[in-house]
């Protein structure tokens, strides 16, 4: 079997963590496995990289900063692949460039386009461990690039799908997938399966363990993915087409995302177009909107609201003021001292009632909900940030997920 193992910054923190990962690879390959492994840069190296760089210019080319952040995930994978040899275990380390991964030119947030993994074929024809230096690749131009937050499990999943792995193992600090932070919720239980589709709705509503570009890369290329601890030797979360789960939960979890801040846009000019204007303006910039309501007024102008994350609210007030001051817009109001909290299941889909149930379940503990919105498979509800963890909690126990 082909498995591709990817492990993260915790994974990979120290010395004696990269030897961790090391013995974890040697079991793999004593199993007769082929292995392709993809590591983060060390626990906090690339923030120190960031660092070096602002000592010397608070806005550093992204180039430049693409070129330094990737040698992170360089010393990583050199170092485990020493370990590696020394073991026994003939191992070549290879950069993003190496590994054939041609990513879109955008410094710091590229797409990865295309993969050519004869380089990786060849050296496992050859009997080697591959590990490869995540995070990063090359545009067509030859130039290095990153590929943003989570790069490496996005790096992992896109290895897996060209070279058709098996198996790609994402290796964290947690043991799987919970149906609810257990940071918050201590009877939060381990999922043994969950779909692409859920899996993908709740890293994109809060939950931190996959990041959704992850996600859906995997479901696009048919990648089953399974999360794990690298710490200890428990199962993990499978992560797969809903088809393979055999028994469909009505709702699989709660997510929590403290990350977003509401945009209110008040007396919206009475015009064709005006909200698709806004709209794709905030598209341009890349700024994500989520959740989004409007209302008529009498006069006919409409109030919009709408809600960011919460780094990309300065950006949304530059582009909203520029309607403002064409007198498109009366006034703005910004709160960023709200949360979403969404329920995510596919049992959804065959079972009516489950909104009514979310709803009641947040009038009885007295909190008013600002914003709905719904998919097939997740009801998320903008609330007050400082009832968010609550909301979690009775969430948890309406839907009886800790049994």
């Amino acid at each position: 079997m082909l498995i591709v193992q990817k492990f993260g910054g915790t994974s990979v923190g120290d010395l004696d963590r990269i030897q961790n990962v090391a013995n974890r690879v040697e079991k793999t390959v004593q199993a007769g496995n082929d292995v392709i492994v993809v590591v983060s840069a060390m626990s906090g190296e690339t923030n120190k990289l960031v660092g070096y760089a602002e000592h010397f210019s608070k806005n550093p080319s992204a180039a430049e900063v693409d070129m330094l952040l990737s040698s992170g995930e360089r010393v990583t994978a050199s170092l485990l692949s020493i370990a590696l040899n020394e073991m026994g275990h003939p191992t070549v380390a290879m950069t993003g460039r190496q590994a054939g991964i041609v990513t879109t030119a955008r410094h710091t947030k590229a797409r990865i386009e295309k993969i050519n993994p004869i380089k990786m074929r060849n050296a496992l024809a050859e009997g080697k461990i591959v590990v490869v230096a995540g995070f990063q690749g090359v545009s067509e131009e030859g130039v290095v690039t990153t590929l943003g937050r989570g790069g490496s499990d996005l790096s992992a999943v896109a290895i897996a799908g060209a070279i058709g792995a098996e198996l790609c193992e994402i290796y964290t600090d947690v043991e799987g997938i919970y149906t609810t932070d257990p940071r918050i919720e201590p009877h939060a239980k381990k999922l043994d399966m969950i779909s692409y589709e859920e899996m993908l709705e709740l890293s994109s509503l809060g939950a931190k363990v996959l990041q959704n570009r992850s996600v859906e890369m995997a479901k696009k290329l048919n990648v089953n993915l399974v999360t794990r601890s690298s710490f200890c030797d428990a199962e993990g979360t499978l992560i797969t087409k809903e088809e393979n789960i055999m028994e469909q939960p009505l709702v699989s979890g709660i997510a929590l995302d403290r990350n977003q801040a509401r945009v209110s846009l008040i007396g919206v000019a009475d015009r064709p177009g005006i909200a698709a204007d806004i709209f794709n303006t905030l598209a341009v910039e890349e700024i994500n909107v989520d959740v989004i309501l409007q209302t008529v007024a009498h006069d006919g102008t409409t109030n919009i609201d709408f809600t960011v994350p919460m780094n990309e609210i300065e950006n949304a007030k530059n582009i909203v003021k520029v309607f403002v001051d064409k007198d498109e817009i009366l006034s703005t109001d910004f709160n960023d001292e709200i949360a979403k909290v969404s329920i995510v299941g596919v049992g959804m889909k065959s079972h009516a009632g489950v909104a009514a149930k979310a709803f009641t379940t947040m009038a009885e503990e007295n909190i008013n909900i600002r914003m709905i919105s719904t998919s097939e498979i997740k009801v998320s509800m903008v609330i007050e940030e400082k009832y968010s963890e609550l909301a979690v909690r009775s969430l948890h126990a309406a839907f009886e997920l800790d049994k």
